[in-house]
């Protein structure tokens, strides 16, 4: 006879694939052409790199690390008309790959409950959680959080892999790095990593244009979803003289222009590295606190990871809906250490389920909304939002909104667990390595 855990865990699996069927249709049959990146960009860069020998990256700058190509590239393996099928086919394999690392394959009960939070925020953002080479990132950086504290070298290959793809999971090798006692294992191994990507590139003759997605992105304007995008959004629909909406065909983004516009975009990229320094310096002060009084590092490597992530997200000039996928990442993580603590208190089984998760259940819930505003606007109402409709800028209004609020709780809860005052529990083996407990 079927437990319920293993009831729940079957359930969880058969539903997560037929929730990529559904979100798979949504992509290749449903309104907004969410699909369009993968079925012609990705699709052109793939048929240049076969039939002429042009591999951005490599060949000519590209606006991407130089790994995205390699799902890219495969996306095409069946032709280039199945790009779509197959794309679709790859990120629910790497996915349950993923799944299978959170679950334990259906071992662990927790995160079989992590498991259903993360189901339904893919359901909640959409189409585009699929749709865009951010979801392979995500499926890959959700290894390697899950790996950080049992395997860190490991979790350092997987993470810098997942940055090499897109560069967003670099916050989380800066997180380890400053919250883990085995900071130098998780940093050696992603360096090693990079040094072989690199050398590997300019072997192939890429020059410096390994490293042009860095330089790409420096000529940018504000992109309409960005936060501070919503300064010219509402000015726009106040019909402030000279704001509007254009289409920058170089980088194939919607962005704003208007008054003082360009003075702000060239401030964005400078304060982000300063709001990322002051992340960076409260988790390092939270570190030293928690390691001062004998404590694990673990509880603040959830929330750092988050207030960097969110960063990157909130502080950005570029904005765009598949970014709010990253967060699921730092999310999940949290919801393990949230599990790993209640359970080292508590032997009951509900310890392990929902009880365990309530410091993190705020930004599992935020979360939850903000990926449900994000597919309100993209893709089903994204060509009202293009023309400032008051009702679509209040939306993604509301979800930046929320974006900010749940980055300064992050920071807050930073700021709390690095006061001298705090104690957290002190580390134990159950404690230190808590994602290697089969319960965990």
């Amino acid at each position: 006879m079927l437990t319920r855990h293993a009831v729940s865990a079957i359930g969880l699996w058969l539903l997560f694939i037929a929730a990529h069927l559904w979100l798979g249709l949504l992509n290749l049959h449903g309104p907004g052409n969410p699909f369009g990146d993968v079925t012609i960009v990705y699709a052109g860069w793939a048929q240049q790199a076969y039939a002429a020998g042009i591999v951005v990256g490599v060949d000519i700058p590209w606006v991407y690390p130089l790994l995205a190509i390699v799902p890219i590239l495969a996306s095409v393996s069946f032709g280039i008309e199945l790009i779509g099928a197959t794309w679709l086919t790859l990120v629910m394999l790497l996915n349950l790959v993923a799944l299978g690392f959170l679950t334990r394959w259906g071992r662990s009960r927790s995160g079989v409950i992590i498991g259903w939070w993360w189901l339904a925020f893919l359901v909640a953002l959409g189409p585009i959680a699929l749709g865009r080479i951010d979801a392979v990132t995500v499926a890959i950086a959700m290894v390697g959080v899950r790996l950080v504290t049992t395997h860190p070298r490991v979790a350092g290959v997987v993470l810098a892999c997942a940055t090499w793809v897109k560069v967003w999971p670099a916050a989380l090798i800066l997180a380890a790095f400053i919250a883990l006692r085995e900071r130098w294992a998780v940093a050696i191994a992603a360096a090693g990593t990079t040094a072989t990507v690199v050398v590997f590139a300019l072997l192939a003759g890429s020059g410096g244009n390994v490293f042009s997605f860095v330089t790409e992105q420096t000529g940018r304007g504000i992109q309409i979803e960005s936060p501070v995008a919503g300064i010219w959004l509402w000015q726009i629909v106040a019909k402030v003289p000279d704001s509007f909406v254009y289409y920058d065909s170089s980088i194939l983004t919607f962005q704003v222009a208007g008054p003082g516009v360009d003075a702000v975009a060239a401030i964005m990229t400078p304060l982000l590295a300063l709001v990322v320094l002051t992340i960076a310096a409260l988790g390092i002060r939270a570190a030293r606190t928690t390691a001062r009084h004998g404590g694990s590092a673990l509880p603040v490597l959830a929330p750092l990871s988050l207030a960097l992530v969110l960063a990157l997200i909130v502080v950005n000039k570029v904005g765009s809906p598949q970014f709010v996928s990253w967060l699921a990442v730092p999310v999940v993580l949290g919801l393990l250490s949230s599990t790993m603590h209640s359970s080292s208190s508590s032997s009951s089984p509900l310890s392990d389920g929902i009880r365990a998760h309530t410091s993190f259940r705020m930004p599992a819930t935020l979360s939850i909304a903000i990926a449900v505003l994000t597919q309100l606007v993209y893709p089903f109402f994204y060509d009202r939002l293009l023309f400032a409709d008051p009702l679509l800028v209040a939306i993604v209004s509301a979800r930046n909104l929320l974006l900010v609020t749940l980055m300064v709780w992050a920071i807050v809860e930073l700021v709390r667990l690095g006061r001298p005052a705090f104690r957290l529990p002190h580390a134990t083996p159950s404690t230190e390595s808590p994602m290697a407990k089969e319960s965990a």
